[in-house]
């Protein structure tokens, strides 16, 4: 009798080389992603006198530190990225540099690239690995020390996280996008809800989603606690990936479809929990407080207590007072990038609201990735943004980390597509409200946090 299996049975176990008594396992490694947060793997296996296992399947990536406005560099900036560049030229692994033509953040340009592709295990000394969940791959973040053993060793000791699929029945509403999908059930769910999970996204409003809004979701599963989030893969997956420069080509091509055609969960399959979600009641969603949870329907009100939480300190921070409606909240600045939202299709759905109309407030406009960047100037987007008053930017991570310069100051308020609202997340003192392009994009125009739909519909 066959065993019902989900899709994390199968990436899993096509990945086990061993697997310990207390149950952890020892994992193959597909694709290494590094940036500059590295350098203590490489310095380890340095002091080791070792060399990379497998450096044809480890890739460098300047993102986190890549400057995205003209001006001078600081030194310990450009010391990251140097040694980056002395590390992966030293291994001989190839390196998207700063100066790359196809140079971005890491979750961007994986995908952009066909290096992330179905049935791979996948990772990078970054949380939001997670992202390249969303071709069907087992992708997840992993820390310094794992960083330092993949190097050396091509694989990885992991403990098999249980199951959690989400669902979401129906249909989207219009102006409703992934990013509201998964604020909405990192808010329903709590901070910590996916605890020790693998979340896979079934449904179909998930399987009418493009590529780039499955990579937002399964970016954003880890701020819900996930260890990772995966979609099976489809022909909307096949579809973005064939002709990318590490994809397969001719007959390898379609072998490896026929493959991963296999990739998804059994109709039987048993998840150790299951969330059921109606699509068509998600409505633009912004966050309030400081952490990805504390978000609401742009229509609602900030909380007078969340869950019997004392969230006075949240509110003292946030500089808001309870029960005030979440449109009176005047921000001050606005962003629009990062490896959650910084894809050509989010960077259509801000020039759409933006178009024909004056930004307010000013703002950042930063392209996940020197192509995204070089497309949304072919079609018109960066003239949009630049006639808005907004600032188009290089390529980077950018202020979502601000790890680059790109800072919000403290006590200032803003309107950004990243993923986390963590206090200091943009800056010391800085206030941060998550929500999608299309929202941060009506927020520069009014002033305040906005419900986009109506600017979509062309009434306002």
């Amino acid at each position: 009798m066959t065993v019902a299996r989900s899709l994390l049975d199968k990436l899993w176990e096509t990945h086990e080389v061993l697997r310990r008594v207390d149950g952890t396992s020892l994992l193959w490694v597909d694709r290494h992603l590094v940036h500059e947060g590295s350098h203590h793997g490489f310095a380890k296996l340095a002091a080791r006198k070792m060399a990379l296992a497998a450096p044809e399947l480890t890739f460098g990536v300047v993102d986190h530190y890549a400057p995205t406005r003209a001006g001078d560099v600081a030194p310990d900036i450009r010391r990251m990225i140097q040694t980056l560049g002395d590390n992966a030229r030293a291994a001989g692994i190839r390196l998207f540099d700063l100066h790359d033509p196809e140079q971005g953040i890491v979750h961007v340009i994986g995908p952009e690239q066909g290096l992330t592709l179905p049935g791979l295990l996948i990772n990078c000394g970054d949380s939001h690995t997670s992202t390249h969940g969303a071709f069907g791959a087992l992708a997840f973040g992993v820390g310094a020390t794992e960083v330092t053993h993949i190097l050396a060793t091509q694989t990885v000791w992991q403990k098999r996280p249980k199951t959690l699929q989400i669902t979401f029945d129906g249909a989207l509403g219009a102006g409703v996008t992934a990013k509201d999908m998964a604020l909405h059930w990192i808010a329903a769910l709590g901070a910590d809800g996916a605890q020790g999970f693998a979340v896979e996204y079934a449904g179909a409003a998930v399987r009418a989603l493009s590529m780039e809004g499955r990579m937002t979701l399964c970016n954003l599963s880890i701020e819900g606690g996930a260890r990772m989030g995966m979609i099976a893969s489809d022909d909307v997956t096949f579809a973005y990936l064939k002709g990318r420069p590490f994809a397969p080509v001719g007959a390898a091509w379609d072998a490896a479809v026929a493959d991963w055609r296999q990739l998804h969960s059994d109709g039987d399959a048993v998840f150790d929990r299951h969330v059921s979600i109606d699509a068509s009641a998600i409505a633009p969603t912004v966050t309030w407080g400081t952490s990805p949870e504390d978000a609401l329907p742009i229509t609602g009100h900030v909380p007078r207590a969340d869950a019997g939480k004392d969230i006075r300190a949240t509110l003292d921070y946030m500089g808001l007072d309870a029960g005030m409606a979440l449109t009176q909240i005047v921000i001050d600045q606005v962003f629009i990038g990062s490896c959650t939202n910084g894809r050509i299709e989010d960077l259509r759905m801000a020039a759409k609201v933006l178009a024909g109309r004056q930004a307010v407030v000013p703002g950042l406009v930063s392209p996940g990735s020197a192509l995204v960047k070089k497309q949304a100037e072919d079609e018109g987007l960066a003239q949009i943004f630049v006639q808005a008053g907004l600032e188009w930017a290089g390529a980077g991570c950018s202020m979502c980390v601000g790890m680059n310069g790109d800072l919000v100051d403290a006590g200032k308020r803003c309107a950004s597509s990243t993923n986390r609202n963590f206090k200091g997340r943009q800056g010391r003192g800085a206030r941060t409200h998550l929500m999608s392009p299309a929202m941060v994009a009506a927020a520069a125009v009014t002033g305040h946090l906005t419900d986009v739909r109506p600017m979509l519909e062309g009434r306002t």
